[in-house]
């Protein structure tokens, strides 16, 4: 018998994409609140005896994560045998270190509750910066699915001339895979430090690009301020109203609005986490890491 399919509220769309990727059966559960504000969750499809893997994003993970843990062990009480989570953003990864007195390493106790109730986790494209691996500090087997293939591939079918760029020299590995697989050029913005709080950012060469279409990719699209600050700087070396392409698009509080005020040409970002923007499709790469987890 195959997996049954399993979608938090807000992830029906994904799930539908992944359960046809898949051939999976998509089951029903039911979420509802108390008037306090407490989680009732109720299976409406049997999980008895059958591997149940449950897709939840956690863009707002102090809000969604108490429900998605009732989830996986509630199913584990009525009989599933194993439980596998695909969370497409992971939250709680920037905080891979100490960085004041006081502070904890919450990457690590968030990685330690996770994997103490579910048997597997598929995720896209997490903040790995002091971690290079989620097997530092997950104890699950756990699979990176990697979105750099299908933004290139959303590049090649819907931009003429683009040119890839990134924001900061950080960036350049990442921002290079992806020109490198839609066969066009990149670039990355140069700062130059002149003191502690005077910094320059450039644009190298711009003479080259121009009549050329930029596109800005970042992987997670927050405060937008990274975009917004790029944009000004391509603008000012006379280039293009850049394309601004971001994996999870968080946008707090007024990003949305402040990147699309900034002069951009559109703004795009993966559906990993719902939002209008979403146009490029992960689910049939995330169906593919399902499937060989599940197959090891």
């Amino acid at each position: 018998m195959t997996p049954l399919l399993l979608a938090m509220p807000g992830n029906e769309a994904l799930a539908e994409r992944l359960g046809q990727s898949l051939s999976w059966e998509i089951g029903a559960l039911q979420v509802r609140r108390f008037p306090d504000g407490e989680a009732n969750l109720r299976f409406l499809s049997s999980v008895d005896r059958r591997d149940v893997v449950l897709v939840c994003t956690l863009d707002r993970p102090d809000e969604k994560f108490l429900a998605l843990y009732l989830a996986a062990s509630i199913a584990r009480e009525l009989g599933a045998v194993r439980v596998g989570l695909v969370v497409p953003y992971l939250p709680y990864m920037r905080q891979d270190a100490r960085f004041q007195d006081g502070e904890g390493i919450t990457s690590a106790h968030f990685a330690r509750l996770v994997s103490g109730f579910c048997d597997w986790l598929v995720t896209v494209d997490p903040h790995l910066h002091r971690h290079h691996e989620l097997s530092e500090i997950y104890r699950i087997p756990a699979r990176v699915v990697h979105a750099s293939p299908v933004i290139s591939q959303w590049i090649t079918h819907n931009l003429q001339r683009p040119v890839v760029i990134g924001p900061d020299e950080e960036s350049e590995q990442w921002v290079a895979e992806v020109a490198k697989a839609a066969g066009c050029p990149y670039t990355v913005l140069q700062k130059v430090r002149h003191g502690d709080r005077d910094v320059e950012v450039s644009v190298p060469q711009p003479e080259l690009l121009k009549g050329m279409t930029p596109v800005l990719v970042d992987d997670i699209v927050s405060t937008a301020r990274t975009m917004i600050a790029a944009t000004a700087h391509l603008h000012a070396a006379g280039l293009a109203a850049p394309v601004c392409i971001g994996v999870h698009a968080l946008f707090a509080g007024d990003a949305y609005a402040a990147l699309q005020a900034a002069g951009i040409a559109r703004i795009v970002s993966c559906n990993t986490v719902l939002h209008p923007t979403n146009a490029i499709d992960l689910s049939g790469a995330v169906a593919a890491s399902v499937q060989a987890l599940l197959a090891q």
